[in-house]
């Protein structure tokens, strides 16, 4: 028997976000968040996140600067921050209320997270943070939905065209990386991301959500 207990709750112009525990009898006390209606990660389930962070730290030789597209629970952030190349992460979240639970404690590792003095917390829209930077990246790692086939925001389709992927590109130093995560096969994306990028790498990766197998999927470019 699963039983589910809210524990924040959130409404922005973008709709509802909701952070709320899950418990089972293999497993007490999961943080669950869900975006208007749609689930997006637990704490139980985090290698994927994990995996992101570590799948593209290995396609870098000297990743010292790091964007990471959406802050969700924090565990591709903390991933990032356990290899010491790492000297800056800025992480672009557009849910204030989300951000703010990780600062205050309601989701209880992300005050540690966020309290690391290499971490720049930027409350905008990713496609805004993209065209406002001001310097360039060797690392971007986009996780700001369950892939461009399981949006969380309509206008997130945005994100995964060509024009937003031509501006990542160019915020990318010479040999950076891009890394998409998506919960499915995404071969649209696989051909942008070759035309932007002049190649396209997929990675699937075998994890088990809620007790039902299942993969998940990174896809990376480099810039020339």
């Amino acid at each position: 028997m699963t039983e589910y207990a809210e524990v924040a709750r959130a409404v922005s112009a973008r709709g509802e976000v909701v952070l709320r525990r899950r418990t089972t009898e293999h497993a007490a006390d999961v943080l669950e968040l869900r975006v208007n209606g749609v689930f997006v990660m637990d704490t139980h389930e985090t290698s994927t996140e994990e995996a992101l962070a570590a799948g593209a730290l290995d396609l870098v030789e000297d990743p010292r600067d790091v964007v990471v597209g959406g802050l969700g629970l924090g565990y591709t952030v903390q991933r990032l921050l356990a290899d010491p190349r790492v000297e800056r992460v800025a992480v672009v979240e557009v849910e204030e209320a989300l951000i703010g639970w990780m600062r205050d404690g309601t989701v209880p590792h992300g005050p540690a997270v966020l309290a690391d003095r290499r971490v720049q917390v930027v409350a905008a829209d990713l496609v805004t943070a993209v065209a406002e930077a001001t310097r360039t990246y060797d690392l971007v790692l986009l996780d700001v939905d369950n892939g461009p086939g399981y949006l969380v925001h309509d206008t997130n389709a945005e994100v995964y065209d060509a024009p937003f992927l031509t501006e990542v590109h160019a915020l990318l130093n010479p040999g950076g990386v891009l890394v998409v995560w998506s919960a499915d096969r995404a071969p649209g994306l696989e051909q942008t991301l070759r035309t932007v990028f002049g190649g396209c790498t997929e990675q699937a990766l075998d994890v088990e959500l809620q007790g039902r197998a299942t993969a998940y999927y990174l896809y990376s470019a480099r810039r020339a």
